[in-house]
This record gives C-alpha cells, sequence and structure tokens, in this order.
C-alpha cells in the first residue's frame, strides 16, 4: 500500500482530496490528511475508509517529520511561504512533493539534492501556474515539430464568478486564498513586447490594462502578471520578440481596484495602532489630503481622472463611507480590506465560480506564412465547495501525484509540467473532467 500525506485542507482541496479517495482502492493508497482545523479535513474526507484525518501543526517539527517519513508521496497546500520545511524534509527522508506553487529560489536550489535523492519535487502544477504551463507546451512544442517560429505568446487567466452568480458590481467573489486577492501584483511586472523590455511597476499595474475577449464569455480586464521574462528559457522560446503573461477581472474591475493601491490600503507592511477603534469612514480620511468636503468628494478629487462613476459606484458598494466600526484590532491596510471584502465578496453555498484562461500564439510556418491561434478554456464550478478553482488546481496535483505514484514521471529533482512525459497524460486526463482547450485559427 502506498500512503499518501496532504497537508492543507482549504478552499482548493476539495477536488483534490475527492479524486484520491476515489482512486484509493484501485491504487491500493491510504490517504492522510493534515489541517489545523479536523473539522474541516473530516469534511473533506467524509469518513471514507481510505482516510485517515488529522489534526496537522507545520511548525510541529516532530509530527512534520513523523508524518512525512510514513508517506510515499506528500502533496502541500499550504501558502507558498510554508513549503520549504516540508520541502527539505521530503529530501532528507527520500519523498516525492507536489505544490500547485510557484518555484521559488530556495526550493530551485533542491534541485541537486533531490535528484540525488532520487525524488521529484513537483512544482507549479495547478491552475496558473500549471495547466497554463501544460497547454502552452503543447502548442508551442508542436509548433516547433513543424518548423514553425512563435513570434507572439501572452497568456491570461482569471478566478472568476459565473455569470449566473455574479451579483455584486465589482464581478468578483473569492474562491480561492483571498489575501492572495489583495496583495495581487505587489512588485514589478516584466515582460516583453515587440523585442523591447518592459517594466509595469505596482502603482501604474492597474492603470495599464488589455481587453481580452473569450467567445461567447465576453470581454475582461488584463493586467500583466509578476515576471514574464523567466519562462522564455522553461518554454524553450528564448529568442521570442513579445511574451506577457497576465490576469483577467471583469471590466471595470481594475480601475476600482487602482482606489486602493493608490491610497496604500493594500500595503501589508505596517499596521495602524488600534484599528478597531476607527470607522472605514475613518480610514479613508487618513489616507485623504485635509479638507472641508465630505469623504467621498476628497476621494473623487484625489483619484482626479483615475475615477470614473462605475468605479466610485463600485468603492461606495462596499461601505467604505460609512461609519462602519472596522473589526480587526491592530491590523495592517492590507487586513483591514481583506476582512471587508471577505464578507462583501464571499462565494454563497449555491454560487458558482469561473475560471477563464486564454492563450494567444503568433507564429511563422515552416513556409513563412503568419499564423495565429486562439486557445481558451472556461470552466465552471458546481458549487461553494466543489469551485471550478478547486477543480483546475486539485485535479492537476492529484493527477500528477498518481503518476509519479505509477513511475510514470521518469524526471528527479525540481519539476514544472512543461515536458511531453508529464503534460501529454496530464492534459488527455484533465479532459475527462471538462477542462477542455478550444483552438481557433486564423491567417
Amino acid at each position: 500500500m502506498k500512503n499518501i500525506l496532504v497537508i492543507g485542507a482549504g478552499r482548493s482541496a476539495s477536488s483534490l482530496i475527492k479524486y484520491l479517495l476515489e482512486h484509493s482502492t484501485a491504487e491500493n493508497w491510504s490517504v492522510t490528511v493534515g489541517d489545523v482545523s479536523l473539522e474541516l479535513v473530516k469534511q473533506k474526507t467524509n469518513n471514507h475508509p481510505n482516510a485517515r484525518a488529522i489534526v496537522f501543526d507545520i511548525t510541529n517539527d516532530q509530527q512534520r517529520e513523523d508524518e512525512i517519513k510514513r508517506a510515499d508521496m506528500v502533496i502541500s497546500m499550504l501558502p507558498a511561504t510554508m513549503h520549504m520545511n516540508v520541502a527539505r524534509d521530503c529530501v532528507r527522508f527520500k519523498k516525492h512533493l507536489a505544490t500547485a506553487s510557484y518555484v521559488s529560489k530556495e526550493m530551485g536550489e533542491l534541485d541537486a539534492e533531490a535528484k540525488a535523492a532520487g525524488i521529484i519535487l513537483m512544482n507549479e502544477t495547478g491552475l496558473d501556474p500549471g495547466i497554463d504551463h501544460a497547454s502552452a507546451m503543447k502548442v508551442i512544442d508542436d509548433i516547433h515539430e513543424q518548423g514553425g517560429e512563435l513570434t507572439s505568446f501572452k497568456s491570461f487567466c482569471g478566478g472568476l464568478v459565473a455569470p449566473e452568480s455574479n451579483d455584486n458590481p465589482w464581478g468578483y467573489k473569492f474562491s480561492w486564498n483571498p489575501r492572495n486577492v489583495v496583495l495581487a501584483g505587489q512588485g514589478t511586472a516584466q515582460y516583453i513586447e515587440h523585442g523591447e523590455y518592459k517594466y509595469l511597476p505596482y502603482n501604474r499595474l492597474f492603470t495599464q490594462i488589455d481587453t481580452i475577449e473569450v467567445e461567447g464569455h465576453g470581454k475582461f480586464d488584463a493586467y500583466a502578471n509578476r515576471d514574464s521574462l523567466s519562462y522564455r528559457k522553461l518554454y524553450n522560446i528564448s529568442g521570442i520578440p513579445t511574451m506577457l503573461r497576465g490576469t483577467l477581472r471583469m471590466p471595470g474591475y481594475c480601475k476600482a481596484w487602482n482606489v486602493f493601491v493608490k491610497l496604500g490600503l493594500t500595503d501589508d507592511t505596517y499596521k495602524i495602532e488600534a484599528s478597531e477603534s476607527m470607522t472605514y469612514r475613518w480610514l479613508l480620511e487618513a489616507y485623504l489630503p485635509a479638507g472641508k468636503s465630505t469623504t467621498k468628494q476628497k476621494l473623487v478629487a484625489f483619484m482626479g481622472n483615475e475615477m470614473d462613476a462605475e468605479a466610485l459606484s463600485k468603492i461606495e458598494w462596499l461601505g467604505v463611507f460609512e461609519d462602519r466600526k472596522i473589526r480587526l484590532a491592530n491590523a495592517t491596510p492590507a487586513q483591514i480590506l481583506q476582512d471587508l471584502l471577505e464578507e462583501k465578496w464571499k462565494l454563497q453555498p449555491h454560487d458558482k465560480d469561473m475560471i477563464v484562461m486564454q492563450h494567444l500564439f503568433e507564429y511563422t510556418t515552416k513556409d513563412k506564412k503568419t499564423q495565429k491561434l486562439t486557445s481558451s478554456l472556461v470552466v465552471k464550478g458546481e458549487d461553494q465547495v466543489y469551485t471550478a478553482m478547486a477543480k483546475t488546481v486539485g485535479l492537476p496535483l492529484a493527477i500528477a501525484s498518481k503518476m509519479i505514484l505509477q513511475g510514470k514521471i521518469k524526471a528527479r529533482g525540481v519539476v514544472i509540467p512543461t515536458t511531453k512525459e508529464i503534460y501529454e497524460p496530464l492534459l488527455a486526463e484533465l479532459e475527462t473532467f471538462g477542462i477542455v482547450f478550444e483552438e481557433k485559427r486564423a491567417n
């Protein structure tokens, strides 16, 4: 019997755990799921005979080491900043690891040790990063094999709310870690366009957006995401003139979100003393220039041309102009904003979320003809638990873990799903779950 350890039973783990348990008898697996909340683990495992539900404290070195020692495969659903102790233990005890997180510098440095230990540290195997890599590489490899040359690659992805559940002016509800949404884009986005390097700092990120259209689903705001440049080498397109990875939101979202960025309310680097004694209106006043006009008038004047009626209505809908007490004590501005948004952007029990991903390829064929290819994916969730986000993050991890345990992935060290031995079977099985890309070509 093979033992699988899943660390974390949060929002994105539902479909992962369901898949592992559904395959556990046929594959002869025992699945241990650990989380700080035993109640949450029990909900997700639902008394399955092959499941073991435990309270898990990632900071308890003895427990972490003991559980990893008894596992053959470890799947970490922890926040990215908490993977490293798990990864080091996996290398030490020669256990395979899979995560959906970006490869950090520290994780990358474990590559040689992991290879020496004969294990795989599989990262970036969720939605974005994950499905985006696999689906992009399938097309890129095909273009190269036919003698073509890629001249432009743009990739966009967004975790959104399905139209039938879209009942707020932002067109957004939380289907994954709210903290990541509030802190999204901090740092400087880097990409290349027509052979020129572009750097987009956070204070301008939400003002320089593209409009992306997905057939049958309308238009979306798109803003640049992190570092697009490093993926040129990983995708074997080092000389490409244009490459951009971006995030999708509903139209108008970025302009309204930029208000919080410009005010400084997404800052998580300092705490506001006695924040629990403030109201949301007082908080806004604290970030606005002094004056005798109303808070709303001050905000409009402060934003100038960067504010319009639609953005203002989104801000007002959140209740930030109201004299309502802030609930968090001594909190950072980002924590205060997140607490409010978790209330306002809550995914209700019967709400459905929606994943939208689109790749835009431009290339020249072997006979020097110019071609365009658009590859689009739209996935809707079932409900608040089995969301599209949980499905598209959890299933790739579960499938990849199964392939590792079956000995079908020969790669070792720090790996992401950009090679055929991983992406071909991964995408094939994802299609059986309705995760299918629609391709459209044009000259």
